[in-house]
C-alpha cells in the first residue's frame, strides 16, 4: 500500500488558493496584479528603522507567549483612544502571528465536534477550513449583491441549540461593505438569550469611508462574549510581518491562549518591539489610514467611471468590486483568467468566497492598495474592454 492511497485528507476540498493561482498567472503573463491584498508601496520608514534597531540591540529571543508587555499596553491604549473601551493588557489581549492565527486559535478553542458556526457569505476563505478542522459545521447566511446587507430574519432561522459561534467581518472582505450600529444590535437581540460566542474579524477596522466604523468594541453587551481580531499588517502596510492581536474577556482569552501556546507560542520579538515603540511615539498613526485609502479608491473608481464595468459601492477595506456582466457571460473564474490574457490585469473571482455562489452573478474583486500609477495603468487597460 502506498502512502497516497492510505492517506485520508482532513480538508479534501481544499487545493491551491485562488490568490496563489492568480498571482502566479499574473507573474507568468506579466500582468498587473490587483488580485492579492497586499500593498506595493513601502511602510513608514520610521517603523522599519525601529525594527532594525530592535534586531541589532538584542530583541531576538522568545517573547512572553501572550506578547511583549509594552506592546499589549500600547494596544490597550489604542483601543481606549479609538473605541473608548478599557481592556486589560494582562488578561484580555494576546499578540498572535497574524490575524489568521488569531482566527484559527479562537475557532480551535471554542468549537467542539458537531458545533455549528454561522458565516456570512461571501466569507474569507480561511474561516471554513478552520471550522472543519475543529469538527464544526458551517451554516451560511448569503449577503445579496449589490448592497450585501445582512438578512437578520434568515440569520435567526439558522440558530439552533447547536450554534456555538457566529463569525462576522466588518469592514468586509471581499465586498468592501461596513456594518452599521443597527446590525450589531440585531445580532445581539438574536443571540442574547443563547449560549453563543462571536468572533469578529476587524482587520480593516481603520480603513472605512464616511461614517465612523462600527466595532464589537463599541457594543457593551456583545463585547462581553466576543473575540475581536485586529492586524498590524493591514494597519501599517506590513502584511509580511504577520503580527496581529485578539481581544477577548479574560475567560475566553484563557481558552484561546491554551491553543495559541501550541500553535506559534509567540510572535517575532523585534517586530513586536518596533510596533510598540511606533505606537508610543505616534499614538495617532492609524488615524489617517481611512483618508489615505479613500484617495486610492477614488483614483481607481474615477479612472473606471467610463468603462463597461459597473462599480459596486465600497465603504471600507482596500477592495473594489466590479460587475462585468456587460462585458462577458463567462463565469467569474474563467473571466479572471481571460482578463489576464486580454487586459493584463489580475483580479479575484468573488464566487470563491461562497459555499454556493448566486446563479448568474458576474463580480470580480480588485485590490487598490497600490501606487497611483499602478492603479491608473490597470484602469486604462480595463477601460479598453
Amino acid at each position: 500500500m502506498t502512502i497516497s492511497s492510505s492517506l485520508t485528507s482532513k480538508l479534501p476540498s481544499v487545493g491551491t488558493t485562488i490568490f496563489t493561482r492568480m498571482s502566479a498567472l499574473a507573474a507568468e503573463k506579466g500582468a498587473i496584479n490587483l488580485s492579492q491584498g497586499f500593498p506595493d508601496f513601502p511602510p513608514d520608514a520610521r517603523l522599519l528603522e525601529r525594527a532594525s534597531q530592535a534586531i541589532l540591540t538584542g530583541n531576538n529571543q522568545y517573547s512572553p507567549m501572550t506578547g511583549l508587555p509594552i506592546l499589549r499596553e500600547a494596544i490597550a491604549n489604542l483601543i481606549a483612544r479609538h473605541y473608548d473601551r478599557k481592556v486589560s493588557a494582562l488578561d484580555e489581549i494576546t499578540v498572535t502571528s497574524g490575524a489568521s492565527e488569531a482566527i484559527f486559535d479562537a475557532i480551535a478553542a471554542l468549537v467542539h465536534h458537531g458545533d455549528e458556526v454561522i458565516l456570512f457569505d461571501p466569507a474569507y476563505d480561511l474561516y471554513e477550513p478552520a471550522v472543519t478542522l475543529a469538527g464544526g459545521i458551517c451554516k451560511r447566511v448569503t449577503l445579496a449583491a449589490p448592497e450585501f446587507r445582512p438578512d437578520w430574519q434568515a440569520f435567526a432561522e439558522l440558530l439552533t441549540d447547536k450554534t456555538r459561534l457566529v463569525l462576522i467581518n466588518t469592514p468586509h472582505n471581499p465586498t468592501g461593505t461596513c456594518w452599521k450600529a443597527e446590525d450589531l444590535e440585531s445580532l445581539w437581540q438574536a443571540v442574547a438569550s443563547r449560549d453563543i460566542y462571536v468572533l469578529s474579524d476587524e482587520v480593516y477596522e481603520f480603513i472605512h469611508f464616511g461614517e465612523s466604523a462600527v466595532s464589537i468594541h463599541k457594543h457593551s453587551e456583545l463585547s462581553k462574549r466576543s473575540l475581536v481580531v485586529s492586524s498590524f499588517g493591514k494597519s501599517f502596510h506590513l502584511t509580511g510581518w504577520k503580527v496581529g492581536y485578539i481581544v477577548a474577556p479574560a475567560a475566553l482569552t484563557a481558552e484561546l491562549r491554551k491553543v495559541h501556546q501550541f500553535v506559534s507560542f509567540c510572535t517575532a520579538t523585534p517586530l513586536q518591539q518596533a510596533l510598540a515603540e511606533h505606537l508610543l511615539a505616534l499614538p495617532e498613526a492609524s488615524a489617517g489610514l481611512a483618508s489615505f485609502y479613500q484617495r486610492k479608491r477614488d483614483v481607481l473608481r474615477d479612472a473606471l467611471a467610463n468603462s463597461r464595468f459597473q462599480l459596486l459601492p465600497c465603504e471600507g477595506t482596500y477592495f473594489q468590486l466590479l460587475d462585468y456582466s456587460q462585458i462577458s457571460g463567462l463565469d467569474d473564474v474563467a473571466f479572471c483568467e481571460w482578463l489576464i490574457d486580454q487586459a493584463g490585469v489580475a483580479a479575484i473571482p468573488v464566487s470563491v468566497f461562497y459555499q454556493q455562489a448566486p446563479d448568474n452573478q458576474r463580480i470580480i474583486r480588485l485590490c487598490f492598495a497600490k501606487e497611483e500609477g499602478t492603479l491608473l495603468d490597470a484602469a486604462k487597460r480595463l477601460s479598453q474592454l
